[in-house]
Formats: C-alpha cells, sequence, structure tokens
C-alpha cells in the first residue's frame, strides 16, 4: 500500500503522516536532514505555533467563536507538518517520540512531580 493510498485513509498513524509530509516538502534540502532543514523547519514551527497563539489571543479579546476555533485548528495542522518534518530532519520517527514523551509524563504524574520545571523531575 502506497502512502498515498494511506493519507486517504480516515485515520492515519504518524508515522505514515511523516513520511507522507515530504510529497509537500518543496524547501531547499528537504529529505536531507541537514542543518538547513533543520534550521528552516524549526523556523516554521515557531511561525506556525504563533499564529496559534495569535487566534488564542483573538479568542480571548474578541470572545470565542467557532470561526476562530476553527483558524486555530487549521494552524495546529501547520503546526503538525511542521513538528513531522522537524522529526525527519532529525532522523526521529515522530510516533517514538511522542510515545516517550508520554511515557516521561505518566512517570511524572505517579510521582507527583507533573509541576514544576526542568527536564529531570
Amino acid at each position: 500500500m502506497t502512502i498515498e493510498t494511506l493519507m486517504k485513509a480516515d485515520s492515519v498513524s504518524l508515522s505514515d503522516y511523516q513520511k507522507w509530509t515530504l510529497s509537500t516538502a518543496i524547501y531547499p534540502d528537504a529529505g536531507k536532514g541537514t542543518l538547513p532543514e533543520l534550521m528552516y523547519c524549526a523556523l516554521g514551527l515557531s511561525g506556525e505555533a504563533g499564529e496559534v497563539a495569535n487566534y488564542v489571543k483573538k479568542l480571548q479579546r474578541d470572545g470565542d467563536s467557532a470561526e476562530l476555533r476553527a483558524a486555530v485548528a487549521k494552524e495546529l495542522g501547520d503546526v503538525m507538518w511542521y513538528a513531522a518534518r522537524l522529526a525527519s530532519a532529525l532522523g526521529v520517527d515522530l510516533q517514538q517520540t511522542i510515545s516517550e514523551n508520554k511515557a516521561k509524563l505518566e512517570s511524572r504524574k505517579a510521582r507527583g512531580a507533573i509541576g514544576g520545571s526542568g527536564d529531570n523531575r
């Protein structure tokens, strides 16, 4: 089964989505894992996260609306695309990264260390 076929399904795994994103990556060094690719993806991720924050700001300022929530959701899709491309540029599987993050947070939760700061809690 091709990535294109998988992407037409209602439910797509993160790993399949991550692989598919390369087909829409048109920036220099796409798929090469170079420092310029890492920089491009990290800056794109930051920019899209900023757009999410801007729409949330508008929700707070202008009042809650389905239209603004839809705009936030649309930008979240762009955040996910850049996160997937960044993971690929780093040579890591996004599904594995999320699984490891879940395990880390579950451990903190079990130890009562979910709050606070610092990576090693």
